[in-house]
């Protein structure tokens, strides 16, 4: 049987990064709608 310490340490492991993830997801969208950032390519060129 798996070891129950073990996979809390796991569980917690991808929850933090999991929320890291939706974290910085959320920062993109919210810069994205402010304008802050931009998926034109013509902006890069210049």
């Amino acid at each position: 049987m798996a070891d129950h310490k073990a996979l809390k340490v796991v569980g917690l492991l991808f929850a933090s990064i999991t929320i890291a993830v939706m974290l910085t997801t959320a920062l993109v969208v919210k810069g994205h709608a402010d304008g802050h950032y931009s998926l034109e390519a013509s902006e890069l060129a210049e």
